[in-house]
């Protein structure tokens, strides 16, 4: 099974999940809406909320033919599969664009089992930033900006040629 992006109406991501998990056995197809959890500071309370970190896409794993493409295509809400160049696909005999395994591999490491990146905690010593203990451990090199009044990293990756960037809520430890 391969992993394709479908564009959906942006805020109905939940809705076009459920007709997925309707018209399809989890088993024939996966769908993800990858989350992230971040502070936000209103009244000076602080929540922590979950955001999508890709609005407006779903990302599912299935085996992709005609039929399943056709099937996807008549569900409500979603405007495309995603096709970011031509990629014929002679098994399926049509064209169509998978997402590579280094970038739904990065994803996944960063998700949780409920899809959301949750806090990573964060040393910070003389600008260098260290992460401790979370998704981030071992991704220093993607952390572009850290916002320590927000508590929040900037990270910057590329999908599909893309360049991406996204902010994710961290834990500032002083030590």
């Amino acid at each position: 099974m391969t992993w394709h992006a479908l564009f959906v109406e942006s805020g109905k991501e939940e809705l076009v999940q459920t007709y997925l998990e309707l018209n399809f056995k989890k088993s024939n197809l996966l769908s993800i809406i990858p989350k992230r959890k971040v502070p936000e500071k209103k009244g000076g309370v602080i929540k922590h909320v979950k955001k999508k970190l890709f609005p407006g896409y779903i990302l599912i794993q299935t085996n992709m033919d005609r039929y399943t493409y056709n099937k996807i295509r008549n569900i409500p809400k979603i405007h495309r599969v995603l096709n970011t160049g031509v990629t014929y696909s002679t098994q399926q005999g049509f064209y169509i664009t998978k997402l590579e395994d280094n970038e739904i591999n990065f994803i996944s490491e960063l998700l949780n089992e409920d899809g959301i990146i949750e806090y990573s905690q964060v040393c910070i010593n003389n600008s260098i930033v260290d992460v401790i203990s979370g998704p981030l451990f071992g991704m220093e090199h993607l952390i572009r900006k850290v916002d320590k009044r927000k508590n929040r990293a900037k990270l910057q990756f590329d999908i599909r040629g893309k360049e991406m960037k996204f902010e994710v809520g961290i834990e500032i430890s002083n030590n």
